[in-house]
């Protein structure tokens, strides 16, 4: 029954943006609120429907030439800042399977993210030993890989390596991979010095990240 909600959603979403590019291609002065329009109907449904893919995807088995790669998609996402010095990324997606190549939508959405933040004379902060957590918000029902060692995750410190820390090798970059249970889908991803993780792991604990 889900399945076929997050179809039907879908399927809304498009006759929403069908209908905002009708309106647009008319003019008289509104197309800039119906590109808006137009342009958060198709990025739901992007992202829903990659999800929904993910969940309705059966096991296949590649051959030992190489591992295929994650057709590109668009993801949304925003930036902050926790206590002046934590980086929070939150990403509209869950994490894809490990069985693709690091896909390539990801980093290149973490990248515009960043550039976005860094807009307007904000500063990213740079450490020069972190701590990576990876938290993925699902549950049990809209989850799309089970085991944390079956997912693409390899693709954030890539991205983030000399931007926000110098490498990720394993004295530069601490990584912890984290689940919360939650009935809207989406990853946080935190990047702070690798002494505040007592203090992070405290707030997360008396949820005070969310």
């Amino acid at each position: 029954m889900r399945i076929q909600n997050e179809l039907l959603e879908i399927k809304s979403l498009l006759g929403q943006a069908t209908a905002a590019a009708g309106i647009a291609a008319i003019g008289g002065g509104n197309e800039v609120p119906q590109m808006e329009r137009l342009t958060a109907a198709l990025e739901r449904a992007v992202v829903l429907s990659r999800n929904t893919l993910e969940c309705l995807r059966p096991g296949v088995e590649f051959l030992q030439g190489g591992k295929p790669v994650l057709p590109y998609v668009a993801v949304g996402g925003t930036v902050r800042l926790l206590n002046g010095c934590w980086l929070h990324i939150r990403l509209d997606t869950l994490l894809p399977h490990c069985r693709f190549q690091s896909p390539g939508y990801l980093a290149d959405t973490i990248t515009r993210l960043l550039d976005s933040f860094g807009e307007n004379g904000r500063k990213l902060p740079y450490y020069k030993k972190a701590l990576l957590v990876i938290d993925e918000h699902c549950s049990c029902e809209n989850r799309t890989i089970y085991d944390q060692d079956n997912k693409g995750w390899k693709a954030v410190p890539n991205a983030l390596k000399g931007r926000l820390f110098p490498d990720d090798d394993q004295f530069s970059l601490g990584i912890a991979l984290l689940s919360t249970e939650s009935e809207e889908m989406g990853c946080d991803i935190y990047v702070l010095p690798a002494e505040d993780a007592g203090e992070f792991f405290s707030q997360r604990q008396g949820g005070m990240l969310f």
